[in-house]
């Protein structure tokens, strides 16, 4: 399996940005299928985005669509969660997600390795 660390987390205002960073090693990082989910307090794991191997597809969750990119860097064995717009909604622990598969489904069984995860904090 990939280890997965993630950062970039912290306080920020509404309207504000963040950059999550996630680095990974122990596997070959381009065979990895990379992604971010979400969890808020009382709520599930919820998709935030995924992007695939060479970063030719990248799909984000309609509540964020617009707002949130995610992208790669195979050369540095990491991917980055760039959060523009932020608002309190989503305020929540955000987890890096690795999964050999060409296209995992997008809830939280669908990804085999998990970062401890880093919290975001979006004031109103």
């Amino acid at each position: 399996q990939v280890q997965l660390v993630e950062s970039g987390g912290g306080l920020v205002q509404a309207g504000g940005s963040l950059r999550l960073s996630c680095a990974a090693s122990g596997r070959t990082f381009s065979d990895y299928t990379m992604g971010w989910f979400r969890q808020a307090p009382g709520k599930e794991r919820e998709f935030v985005a995924d992007i695939g191997r060479s970063a030719a597809r990248a799909n984000v969750a309609e509540s964020v669509k617009g707002r949130f990119a995610i992208s790669r860097d195979n050369a540095k064995n990491t991917i980055y969660l760039q959060m523009n717009s932020l608002k309190p909604e989503d305020t929540a622990v955000y987890y890096c997600v690795s999964d050999p598969r060409i296209i995992p489904p997008k809830v939280a069984a669908g990804y085999i390795s998990w970062g401890q995860g880093t919290q975001v904090t979006v004031s109103s």
